[in-house]
């Protein structure tokens, strides 16, 4: 793991390469965003990007801020703050060319801001359940944050999800009660700037949507693909939000898919 200074944050780094294997199509930079509070780059080191690596791929995975190992300001979590980070990390790391970003649920959500901001830096973007930053979306959010904070300063809540789902699981709350009660993220999200509906019609960088079937998320889709030029959406049987931890085996072979083929064509999970 690296640590590297982006725009005033330190940001926890870590970069994967492999020796190909006979997978077609040109290597490709792909960068990985994790999801918010509970989650981090492991999520991603533990799933997907091996097999991104071994495919011959330059796989960049970073704690965001307030995550991990990266710095936890006390302020400064609006999605504008996520994707300038993002920005600075492509320039400290000096990567030529556009690059490839995977995004899971609010990782999502900062690369289609990021692309936004910067579309000539961005080939492509896979986003596993995850939705643009709107001014719904944030409310949304921000309830979520402020609702998850509030439950986690009862005594009982952390012994519970031990007993519960196992240490691991337990660790990562308490990395999450870290966040939402030392930092403004809550409010900050409900109050971040997002981008006027109409502005996503401008947005010509290709994405791919991944959605679980039984997820809360899979009606919006259609919509999706209304609001979006270049944007296709899929489908997961049998799983909810967690597709990315759940059914890594069918997320690997779309996204090694995408890359190969420049967006052109992708397998049906």
């Amino acid at each position: 793991m690296t640590t590297i200074e982006a725009g005033g944050i330190r940001l926890n780094v870590e970069r994967l390469s492999g020796a190909p294997t006979p997978a077609p199509g040109p290597p490709q930079t792909v960068v990985l965003v994790h999801g918010i509070a509970t989650d981090n780059l492991t999520s991603y080191y533990f799933t997907i990007a091996p097999a991104l690596a071994a495919a011959g791929h330059d796989v960049v995975m970073y704690d965001q801020r307030g995550h991990g190992r990266s710095s936890r300001p006390p302020r400064g979590y609006g999605v504008e703050d996520f994707s300038g980070d993002l920005d600075a990390l492509l320039d400290a790391l000096a990567l030529e060319g556009p690059v490839h970003l995977i995004g899971n649920s609010f990782g999502g959500t900062v690369a289609l801001a990021y692309a936004l901001r910067r579309p000539e830096r961005v080939a492509g973007i896979l986003m596993l359940e995850s939705e643009p930053p709107t001014a719904a979306w944030a409310k949304k959010m921000s309830g979520i944050l402020a609702g998850s904070a509030h439950q986690l300063h009862d005594e009982r809540t952390l012994p519970w999800i031990e007993e519960t789902y196992g240490r691991h699981e337990a660790r990562l709350v308490r990395w999450a009660t870290r966040l939402l009660h030392g930092t403004s993220i809550a409010e900050d999200i409900g109050s971040c700037s997002v981008p006027a509906e109409e502005s996503w019609q401008s947005l010509h960088v290709p994405v791919c949507a991944v959605y679980g079937a039984t997820s809360d998320l899979a009606d919006t889709a259609p919509w999706l693909e209304s609001l979006l030029p270049r944007c296709r959406t899929l489908t997961v049987p049998g799983h909810g939000h967690s597709v990315l931890v759940g059914t890594p085996e069918t997320v690997v072979p779309l996204l090694l898919d995408w890359l190969r083929d420049g967006h052109r064509e992708l397998v049906t999970p």
